[in-house]
């Protein structure tokens, strides 16, 4: 085995075994940054994609997903954080606990064909749809990192997408926007109580994993952050929760320790149009609204995010 296979095999098992935090990799080369994708025509800086560890699907997404009845998910705590999906009134939950592990999911809801994706170091949970110009493709873990959240690839055209920007930066598909579908980052607890007949993704994933526990640790409460970033405001602690929504290119964030000093629903006015936001402290979710009452895609994510 030579040096580079030994490297990539290190990395992988210290993922496997949920040591991988411990062993960060800051790849600069740029052979170690590219895992077998081109990006000499890119939308951001070559010297800040960086390699996250394991290589290219080497955090294995979800492309067959199994689903269970809510009195079948007797692992899941009230408090167990969660990310919900409803589209057409096909309702279904994907734990986090899950997802620390595989980061994306596709999957069919509803009818569409969507790629539920988190990324453990940024805390951000986003769905988005799967199918361009009528193909239907899906999404997988590139193994790189931009401002220390998940590039994702589509595994037609090879194109490297922002997670957060909801972009693709490089690749034949460079420069177009990934259609996001509304969710909610709660608990177990919320959603059931709304949705009692939704679905639960399975721990049958057909991979081996202790999803029991956090490869991360204590990841979500600390301060660290793992990989550089082009820029980091203090004006709140990195790993505070804000939802933050985009509308008409106006962009406004909402932490929730400014929250507290409000009651929800809160309403606002972004990029000309009418917002409501209600959210809950305890549990740190909110949705917002358009004036009409329909969810409008959001994002739960740390500060520095």
């Amino acid at each position: 085995m030579n040096i580079g296979k030994a490297v990539v095999f290190v990395l992988l098992a210290l993922f496997l075994v949920g040591a991988l935090p411990l062993f960060i990799s800051l790849e600069h080369s740029e052979s170690a940054q590219r895992k077998g994708f081109s990006i000499e025509d890119r939308l951001i800086p070559l010297e800040e994609i960086l390699g996250g560890g394991p290589p290219r699907d080497g955090i294995p997404s979800i492309d067959s997903p199994k689903f269970i009845l809510a009195a079948e998910a007797d692992w899941l705590f009230p408090d167990s954080r969660i990310i919900g999906l409803d589209i057409e009134g096909d309702i279904r939950v994907y734990p986090l606990a899950i997802l620390n592990w595989h980061e994306i999911v596709n999957d069919t809801v509803g009818g569409v064909p969507v790629s539920i994706t988190f990324c453990p170091l940024c805390g951000t949970g986003m769905a988005f749809r799967r199918d361009f110009d009528g193909a239907f493709t899906t999404l997988g873990v590139s193994g790189l990192l931009y401002n220390s959240d998940l590039l994702l690839y589509d595994r037609k055209s090879k194109s490297l997408w922002s997670q957060v920007m909801g972009q693709a930066v490089s690749g034949p598909r460079k420069g177009e926007r990934l259609v996001p579908e509304p969710i909610e980052h709660t608990t177990w607890a919320d959603w059931k109580k709304l949705h009692p007949q939704t679905k639960i993704l399975s721990r049958d994933t057909g991979f081996r994993r202790d999803y029991g526990r956090s490869p991360y640790g204590d990841y979500d409460q600390n301060g660290d952050i793992y990989f550089p970033l082009s820029f980091r405001s203090s004006q709140y602690h990195p790993k505070e929760r804000v939802i933050g929504i985009e509308i008409n290119e106006n962009f406004k964030a909402y932490p929730f320790v400014e929250l507290f000093q409000q009651k929800s629903p809160l309403e606002d006015v972004l990029g000309g149009k009418q917002i409501i936001l209600e959210f809950n402290l305890e549990t740190r979710n909110g949705v917002i609204r358009d004036a009409k009452g329909n969810v409008l895609p959001s994002i739960n994510a740390f500060w520095f995010a």
